[in-house]
Formats: C-alpha cells, structure tokens, sequence
C-alpha cells in the first residue's frame, strides 16, 4: 500500500458541497485538492488548491487532470465509468469502476448485497408501462417505482396505489429502466459509513437514525436509537458490502430497521449504497475527533484511519432552500456548529448547508 505525503496532490471528481467539505479536511493534513467539474461555480471550487472544469467525456483534460495529481477520488458516484477508465490509466482511483459499476444502478445493488446474503425489499425490473402493469399484481400495493439510475432526493420516483395508472406512473418516473419496490413495514431509517484503506483496515461510524421530509434528508440522530442486535447487525453488513465491493475510501450504506426480524432472521434490509462521502455522515464533523471527509482523505492516501468513535451525542439537520438564510439564529445558539456550502443561488429543495446540534457525552 501506498502513503501519500502530506502536500501531494488529491484529485477529486465532482464539485458539490461534499467536494468541498473534502478539500477542506485534506488541507486541515496538509494536503492539496484538485477539483474536476464541468461549471466554476461549484462549491469546492472556492477552497480548492487547483480546479479544472471540463465536461467529464473530455478525454484530453482528463488525461491532463490526471497526470497533475497522486491519486483520485470522487463526491459523487453518478461519474460517468469512461471518465474513471481514463484516469485511471494515468493514477490510482478510488473507488475503483467496479465499485461504481454497481453503486450507480439499483438493480445491480441489490443483486449484489442478496448474492452475499445481505437482505432487501422484493423487487422487479421494468422496462416499459406494460411490464410494470403485469408486475403490479405481484406486489402488495402501495409499491415504489423508482428509476434504475441518476434518482437521488426522491427525483424518479413514484408511488404506485391502487388508484394509480401504469402508463402515467411509467412517463412521471421518466426513464428507460425502473426498479419496483415493495413497501416494507420499517421502525426506521439508519445509515452506517465505513472507511477502508487499500490495505483492508478498516472502521465504522455508530448506526444513525435518517428522517427524510419529501424525499430528502431532514435529520440524522446519532447514534440511532436501536436495539444492539439491529446496530450491530447493520454495521456487520456495510463492513461486508464495503469489503466484497472492494471500496477503497468510503462506503455509507443505508438499511431498513424492521419491526420484527423476516423469515431468514434479518433485523435489517439494504435500500442503497453510495460509496463517497454521505449527507447522514455530516454529523461526524462535530461529533468525532476524525469526521467523514477526513476519515476519506486517510483511506485514500495510505494513513492510519482514524478513530470512529464519537465523542458526543448529536443532530444533524439540513438547510434546505431558505433555511439557511436564519444562519445568525443558528450561531447564536449553544452547541450548534454551524456549515454553510457557499452556493450562491437558494432554490427551495436545494441543499444550502447544515448544524450540527451536541447532546452530551456518548
């Protein structure tokens, strides 16, 4: 395995707030960041070293990016596998385009976790309103219809009642392939994020409890409040999926808490992967000597991973569209870490930052 001294150079693919909050903890251990996106007014382009901003199918810049940095990371696993095939001729990447291969399409995600006997919803894949209108039968409705690719805060998705009409759910979902859900009967949301270097060491933040508001993150509690058996059993399988995927950096990994365990004994259910940093590992960055994005640069160069435990009791909460313009209430109160993206336009729906809000002792 490689160590990467500090003031090397981290290439990071995307320019998103998670780029961002990266590029700040790289420095914070004296490393660089150069930023990869198609517009200059992404938020990490600000407090980045060095920015490129291209198309992510421009071969001849990528190839230029590439040769400037040690190694690559990335912000968001939606970048498209050719630009990971390009750089990667050039530097090492990660994760690598396996991992991406199956993090970008749900199908792919949950046939994985299943081959290695990681449970999740029932499920069937769609290509047209008339293969949804035959797969319905099969399914206790209400049902979720959700596009196989590219959906994230609740974007190509469709609730599917009794009352609902195949052909007009198939248009709103909006794309080529979609994935049908089963609705579960769930006691909660968690998450658990797990850094793993190229050595294999690895190590794993607390399970936290997710509360969504119209499909998009509201609040993480951390730790979530479950019983150890469903904690441990959640933490278990993200250490599995991140070692079979081979992750090299972070994984966040996101489960269903069931009421009682199904007929295999399973107290949790996989809904998705993301291996980059993730919105319900913001609280870490208060609550945790070594946060999230630092947690990403020590995988990535080849240091000792940092400690995971937490040493406060937190809550997480989004800034979503105007929210963040009460950013002076939330100075002024007490244990309230405030983290603004630098985004200059608000639009309602549009992640603008978020606080950090301390407990007490873990």
């Amino acid at each position: 395995m490689k160590t990467l001294p500090p003031h090397s150079i981290i290439g990071i693919l995307g320019g998103g707030q998670l780029g961002r909050m990266t590029a700040l903890a790289a420095a914070k251990l004296g490393y660089r960041c150069h930023i990869f996106c198609p517009d200059a007014g992404e938020p990490a382009v600000e407090v980045a070293a060095f920015h490129t901003c291209a198309s992510f199918d421009d071969e001849a810049v990528l190839e230029g990016f590439a040769t400037a940095v040690d190694v690559v990371t990335l912000e968001w696993e939606n970048v498209p596998l050719r630009t990971l095939e390009i750089v990667a001729r050039h530097t090492a990447v990660h994760p690598g385009i396996e991992v991406l291969r199956v993090a970008q399409d749900r199908e792919q995600e949950k046939t994985f976790a299943r081959s290695i006997g990681i449970g999740t919803t029932d499920f069937a894949i769609v290509h047209s309103a008339e293969e949804l209108a035959a797969a319905l039968p099969k399914f206790k409705l209400p049902a979720i219809l959700k596009s196989t690719r590219m959906g994230y805060d609740g974007k190509g998705q469709v609730k599917i009642t009794h009352a609902t009409d195949a052909a007009q759910a198939w248009a709103q979902m909006g794309a080529p392939v979609g994935i049908l859900e089963a609705y579960i009967d769930f006691l909660c949301e968690v998450s658990v994020i797990v850094a793993v270097r190229a050595d294999g060491a690895s190590a794993a933040y607390p399970a936290v409890e997710n509360i969504h508001r119209s499909h998009i993150l509201a609040e993480t509690h951390a730790p979530a409040n479950l019983p150890p058996h469903a904690a441990e059993e959640a933490e278990h399988a993200a250490r599995l999926l991140a070692t079979k995927l081979g992750v090299v950096g972070l994984l966040a990994v996101e489960f269903f808490v069931l009421r009682s365990p199904n007929e295999k004994g399973q107290h949790v259910l996989m809904n998705e992967v993301a291996p980059r940093p993730h919105n319900s590992g913001h609280w870490t960055m208060d609550a945790c000597v070594v946060d999230q994005f630092e947690q990403l640069v020590r995988a990535v160069c080849g240091l000792p991973l940092g400690d995971p435990t937490p040493h406060s009791r937190a809550v997480m909460y989004n800034l979503i569209g105007d929210e963040a313009d009460s950013w002076a209430e939330y100075l002024a109160q007490p244990q309230t870490a405030l983290h603004l993206y630098g985004k200059k336009e608000t639009r309602a729906g549009r992640k603008m930052g978020h606080v950090n809000v301390l407990k007490g002792e873990w």
